[in-house]
């Protein structure tokens, strides 16, 4: 009886820890990537939030696969980016194709934010002026060793300079 009621608590435990590990890997998939800067910017403008700009090679950059898997793909990343920023992935990939217009768009914003490597992470508010939208550069940050805790913490940190 002992062993029957063992193994039916080990079941129903790995069952309710499988649950919960589904959720909150549920609550990450939940997150939109946008991809039009147009789009991004008009959001970030009725949220009032800033824009956080991925520079990624998504399908060959080693470290941009290493910061998704650790840091952006996760719950804690999620929760934040919810109250923080409008995500906006910027992609350069080898494999996939794009559209000109996206290409264009991506190419352009490396060279106005000076992006030299990948991952690249910016942190922007848009402000529109006379029909063009202009980016206020609040920081940028890449890969940080230390999960999602260490990267947030940085994040926090340049986000500050948005509210002084």
């Amino acid at each position: 009886m002992k062993k029957l009621a063992l193994t039916l608590f080990l079941v129903l435990g790995s069952l309710t820890i499988k649950a919960q590990g589904s959720s909150q890997s549920e609550q990450a998939k939940q997150l939109t990537w946008q991809t039009d800067m147009k789009k991004a910017t008009e959001m970030s403008k009725k949220s009032k939030k800033p824009l956080l700009l991925f520079f990624t090679g998504s399908d060959w950059c080693g470290w941009c696969i290493r910061l998704q898997k650790e840091v952006l793909k996760t719950p804690e990343f999620a929760k934040w980016a919810k109250q923080n920023v409008v995500l906006v992935e910027l992609d350069f990939p080898r494999q996939t194709t794009q559209t000109p217009e996206i290409k264009k768009q991506n190419m352009e914003l490396q060279q106005a934010l000076g992006v030299r490597g990948f991952p690249t992470v910016w942190f922007v508010t848009a402000t529109k002026k006379d029909g063009k939208v202009n980016l206020e550069q609040l920081g940028s940050t890449g890969y940080v060793a230390g999960g999602p805790s260490a990267w947030l913490a940085g994040a926090d940190e340049i986000l500050k300079n948005k509210k002084s």
